[in-house]
């Protein structure tokens, strides 16, 4: 196990729908500070398996830090999912899952300014949490376009009428059936969100639904620096597995290299930087541990910034061109482009 790894008590499980589960946990006093959380994070879970002895798996936090005095994650399960029906199945009050701290940059910037918040089916779980703390903290207008098949799918239907209740002047819910209305289709999804495009936009849903509210955002001609998008991936690797299993081979320096200073956790380092070695691997290598889980640039937990000097990505599935503009860069897939690079976490 890594670090950042640690062991949770449930503390209480709710049944949502006959698919859907919250996971409510109990953080220990001395890990508390750990599980500071931002809405619309995540957390990863451990899952074991006879096969491998352990699978690793996203769940995004449905809880508010704001709201909410525990941290929860809401899991739906899903037809032929090992990790989805084990938890469905298995995990009961006082079971003990082993967790890696919470992680993610599908997070609004400013807790008041309107936003139209995007979602299908389970995609709903951190825009909950992302809803709560903008109505509760913020002063903002929220407005929730929610599909799902049929009304008992429907996700926390209760929380979500209750927001509507207490915030009838500020938060404004869309839903959409398949049951009576079909498959969402972009130039209907345009009609219903037009008046509200002008603000940040949060999608989060099976790849079909976001397909079409891209194309609806297109159609309206918003651009795309507004649009925060969370994606359900599974992991190629397993961050759980123990350091020694996880560290790289960084080859010499070689001619096209770099050197690289980074700034990790208050102290500073420097390291030789191979042209075709990703700095996450040289960090690990030299016996660091800066914040990753995925590895495959789909989570945004390496997120860090280049504070002079030049790089670039192999791949990018979470930074938004705005992010990209302020020199933030993805760890797990960054290359050096200049002689001399300074990388700075925790910005």
């Amino acid at each position: 196990m890594t670090e950042r790894s640690h062991e949770l008590r449930v503390f209480e499980v709710i049944k949502e729908t006959a698919e859907a589960v919250t996971l409510v946990f109990d953080v220990p006093s001395e890990a508390a500070s750990r599980f500071d959380y931002k809405p619309g994070q995540f957390l990863t879970v451990c899952i074991p398996s006879d096969r491998t002895g352990s699978v690793a798996r996203c769940y995004s936090l449905s809880s508010s830090p704001h709201q909410d005095s525990r941290p929860a994650v809401t899991v739906k399960r899903v037809s032929g999912g090992f990790a989805s029906n084990w938890i469905c199945d298995n995990v009961a009050v006082d079971s003990l899952l082993t967790v890696l701290e919470p992680s993610g940059s599908f997070t609004p910037r400013s807790f008041d300014d309107d936003v139209l918040l995007c979602a299908a089916g389970s995609g709903i779980t951190p825009i909950l949490s992302i809803a709560k703390s903008l109505l509760y903290t913020g002063a903002g207008k929220v407005t929730l376009f929610y599909a799902n098949r049929d009304r008992d799918a429907v996700i926390f239907a209760d929380q979500i009428g209750g927001l509507a209740e207490r915030f009838p002047h500020r938060f404004t819910v869309t839903h959409w059936l398949e049951a009576e209305r079909g498959l969402p289709q972009s130039t209907a999804v345009a009609d219903l969100i037009a008046p509200d495009v002008d603000r940040d936009i949060f999608l989060c849903g099976p790849a079909g639904f976001a397909e079409e509210v891209r194309a609806a955002l297109t159609q309206l001609r918003v651009p795309a620096e507004r649009l925060h998008i969370e994606n359900y991936k599974s992991l190629e690797t397993n961050p759980f597995l123990t350091p020694a299993a996880q560290v790289p081979v960084v080859a010499p320096l070689g001619e096209g290299g770099a050197r690289v200073r980074v700034e990790l956790d208050g102290e500073s380092h420097v390291f030789d930087w191979p042209k075709d070695t990703p700095l996450l691997d040289v960090l690990l290598a030299a016996g660091l541990d800066p914040p990753h889980v995925c590895r495959e640039s789909a989570c945004g937990t390496c997120v860090c910034s280049v504070k002079s000097g030049r790089t670039k990505m192999r791949m990018n599935e979470s930074l938004i061109e705005e992010e990209l503009s302020r020199g933030l860069t993805l760890a797990c897939q960054t290359l050096p482009e200049s002689a001399e690079v300074d990388i700075a976490f925790d910005q």
